[in-house]
């Protein structure tokens, strides 16, 4: 997909967030966790994430049950996490219903993600992907 295309995806997205995405960008906007910014619904390689804090290269991804045993998340889990992005998942029943424990878990994981590389840069949607 060019990257013209996914950013009009992205676009699409922002406009349609679920009810756990919009729950959880509530609470991640405005530098809300340490001053870290989180962008949403951002382009990274092949894919748009759901959340990513670029500052220490964590994606946060929200969930629906089409994603129970998903071959395609693993695999878009294994190519992010190739490019040095912690992986942080959760289930959209998990941000609606248990949302104060789903916000503990994300400045601990912020914690631990790796800071973003010296160039600071993701890899560019040219040609093929690595």
């Amino acid at each position: 997909m060019r990257q013209h295309a996914k950013r009009s995806v992205a676009r699409a997205l922002r406009r349609n967030m679920t009810d756990a995405e919009q729950r959880l960008w509530f609470h991640l906007r405005r530098r809300q966790w340490g001053g870290f910014r989180f962008r949403r619904q951002h382009p990274v390689g092949p894919f748009v994430v759901d959340f990513l804090c670029v500052e220490r290269r964590l994606v946060v991804e929200v969930d629906g049950s089409q994603h129970l045993e998903s071959a395609t998340d693993r695999a878009r889990d294994a190519w992010l996490r190739g490019r040095d992005l912690r992986v942080l998942r959760f289930w959209n029943d998990d941000v609606l219903e248990r949302t104060e424990q789903v916000l503990c878990a994300i400045p601990q994981a912020l914690g631990e993600a790796s800071p973003i590389r010296p160039s600071g840069t993701f890899p560019r949607a040219r040609g093929k992907y690595r």
